[in-house]
């Protein structure tokens, strides 16, 4: 059973890493993929690769603290597939533990700027074709560090709480419209740019005694996306192994 079938779905940050594997999941469950990613190379690799397994996809280069590539992006997935189903904002960076008397304004404004300012504008540019659709998804990856502070860096765990703030405001304004607005907060994930430093980091700490895999954050994504999460809007899920019980 394809649970997103013929759902048209833009994911940022999908060259790589969750965004990659979000992707992929999603173009094995049925769904149009818009592969977003500043690195257009990668994201056509992604796009290259649905289409060889017979799904729907293209790529499209976007620097997502950029307002006008933002609005393309936006443009060339209604002139693709005319309308827009599912947005995934996953693109983010992270700040290496940065506490807050280290954390230049630099740091501080490219945090926000693209783990924030670009979830705002890119729900903005959606949220009015979805009004007139009567239906949509949009599914926002925050973190743990949303929800505790704990040793993490300062600009990286202020963001993620901004970001889950947002997504409660998102469900509660724009339900009415049929469009459904959560939020996911996943805990130590293993990817590609986290693989190396993970190699020395214990795992003592989380319950299930063991990182997460990319693969997981997606089934979760597709869950949330799928009509069987339905009831489902305004929530922030955990998956991280336990790490935010103890």
């Amino acid at each position: 059973m394809c649970r997103l079938k013929n759902k048209v779905c833009i994911i940022t940050g999908a060259a790589s890493g969750m965004g990659e594997s979000e992707a992929l999941a999603f173009a094995q469950q049925g769904a149009k993929l818009v592969i977003a990613d500043l690195n257009l190379e990668q994201a056509n690799r992604v796009a290259a690769q649905i289409v060889t397994a017979g799904g729907e996809a293209f790529a499209c280069q976007v620097n997502v603290t950029e307002l006008d590539q933002l609005q393309h992006l936006v443009e060339f997935s209604l002139e693709k597939f005319g309308r827009i189903d599912i947005l995934l904002n996953n693109a983010g960076v992270f700040d290496k533990y940065t506490n807050s008397l280290e954390t230049s304004d630099e740091l501080w404004d490219a945090m926000f700027d693209i783990n924030v300012k670009s979830v705002f504008r890119l729900s903005n540019l959606v949220l009015p074709k979805m009004i007139e659709q009567g239906s949509g998804t949009i599914i926002n990856i925050a973190s743990v560090a949303g929800l505790v502070a704990q040793m993490g860096g300062a600009s990286y765990t202020a963001s993620k709480h901004a970001v889950i703030g947002y997504t409660k405001h998102l469900a509660a304004v724009y339900a009415k419209y049929g469009i459904k607005i959560n939020a996911i907060c996943p805990g130590t994930i293993r990817t590609p740019m986290t693989a190396k430093m993970l190699e020395t980091r214990p795992t003592d700490k989380i319950p299930l005694d063991r990182f997460g895999e990319a693969s997981e954050v997606a089934d979760l994504a597709i869950f949330l996306a799928s009509d069987e999460a339905r009831f489902m809007n305004g929530a922030c899920i955990t998956i991280d192994g336990g790490y935010t019980i103890i």
